[in-house]
């Protein structure tokens, strides 16, 4: 799930493991300790490539829920595009900003967010689960609305028919929402009115002891019109 060991190094939420905390405070307490236990994610790497192949030199990306900055920002900024990057949590925006200084970090909300212009493309990797499924649609639809004609929106989620759901996750109590597979791939369809490239479904097993496997739905869509390759 995207932007625990605190600075101390103890597990996040180890002294208030019983309330639901925010993403702002989940993140803010996992910090660098999220890039360690999913940093190294193949379907994202693949993601990242099938986009960087499809992108013109200098296009914009914006990378929504962008945490630590590496590895999603840090490989398109290396790759030679003018990387934009918001996240909710204050202690992600600045690890990014340190590791990350070729792209532009921003502490804000997807649901807050207003762009200078429209995107290439934007990137969405796991930043939806802590909203409601109102809100995430919503948040969807902003997203395709960002993008220039032809340009893609590759996401990802963890597909599961859940409401405000609370569970434990790195340590710590949070409130999920999101919808299957089909729901998904609906919504980028029917509500975002995008044309649907690519999905695809696989079971992710984290480094460290604090996350669990999780499967995770990755999706390459495009906005119809330009020249798109």
């Amino acid at each position: 799930m995207g932007s625990g060991v605190g600075a101390g190094g103890d597990p996040a939420g180890a002294a208030d493991a019983g309330r639901p905390v925010s993403a702002a405070e989940l993140f803010d307490g996992l910090g660098i300790a999220y890039e360690e236990a999913f940093g190294r994610l193949p379907a994202q790497s693949d993601a990242v490539d099938w986009l960087t192949a499809r992108l013109a030199p200098g296009a914009r990306v914006l990378d929504v829920g962008s945490g630590t900055g590496r590895p999603v920002a840090e490989r398109l900024a290396d790759a030679g595009f003018e990387v934009t990057g918001i996240d909710v949590s204050r202690v992600m925006v600045d690890l990014a900003r340190a590791q990350v200084p070729k792209a532009r970090f921003e502490q804000c909300d997807v649901r807050d967010f207003t762009p200078d212009g429209g995107f290439d493309a934007v990137c969405s990797f796991f930043p939806l689960l802590m909203m409601t499924r109102a809100e995430a649609s919503a948040a969807l639809r902003r997203m395709a609305g960002w993008l220039v004609p032809g340009g893609y929106l590759v996401s990802a989620t963890v597909p599961a028919d859940v409401e405000d759901a609370e569970v434990e996750w790195m340590g710590r109590r949070v409130r999920v929402s999101s919808c299957s597979t089909d729901a998904y791939l609906r919504l980028l369809r029917e509500d975002c009115g995008l044309e649907l490239l690519h999905h695809s479904v696989s079971l992710f097993l984290p480094d460290g002891a604090l996350a669990a496997p999780e499967e995770h739905l990755f999706c390459y869509a495009r906005r119809p019109g330009g020249g798109g390759r």
